[in-house]
């Protein structure tokens, strides 16, 4: 019973200087985000509260949670593996979308280290229940209002999961094709070599 309550003090005072650092980044920067995103890859009990405020939604600290989560992900996505039960059960919460962005790119990190096998730790930890969750945000993503960066992650995202998956290339290129005309050149340019990728399979 001590060290639970060890543990669970030591848990708070992680979050509270976690989140003194957050609230203390000027701006989308990248130089202020990854000052945080290091002090978080040094000190790794940062880690899951650095997940918790990402997903904690009613609070507009979330987005530069997600942020710093997103330089994290990219420098140690083996960070993430323990924790994709929690990160895939709560992806449908993101909402802002300065946060929505950084949250498809994990996503396309997660399948990216999948698809190419360079990481031990999320080839272990991703189950079939995960990459379900992940396809349906990724395709939510595609059919709704995104910024086009969110929408470029997400058509790349699905194309690797598609592999796994083989419903999804179908549906990728159809969502594709339906959208190319309506959407940015950054969507179009993308679309296109999606496309590509999908036809020469």
């Amino acid at each position: 019973m001590l060290n639970f309550i060890r543990d669970m003090d030591k848990f708070i005072m992680n979050k509270s200087y976690l989140l003194n650092e957050l609230n203390a980044i000027k701006n989308a920067m990248r130089i202020y985000r990854q000052q945080v995103a290091h002090l978080v890859l040094v000190n790794k009990t940062l880690f899951y509260p650095l997940l918790e405020v990402t997903f904690n939604t009613s609070d507009k600290i979330s987005i530069k949670a997600a942020w710093v989560l997103e330089l994290v992900c990219e420098s140690n996505i083996d960070l993430l593996a323990p924790h994709l039960s929690y990160f895939c059960n709560n992806l449908n919460k993101v909402s802002f979308d300065s946060a929505v962005r950084p949250v498809s790119k994990i996503n396309l990190f997660i399948a990216k280290a999948y698809f190419q096998n360079t990481s031990t730790a999320i080839n272990k930890y991703l189950k079939d229940e995960h990459i379900r969750l992940i396809i349906e945000t990724g395709f939510d993503w595609l059919i709704t209002n995104q910024k086009v960066a969110t929408k470029v992650y997400a058509m790349e995202m699905l194309f690797y999961l598609g592999y796994y998956k083989s419903w999804v290339h179908p549906e990728l290129k159809l969502i594709i094709e339906q959208n190319m005309a309506f959407e940015t050149c950054g969507y179009q340019a993308r679309g296109k070599k999606i496309l590509h990728k999908i036809n020469k399979l």
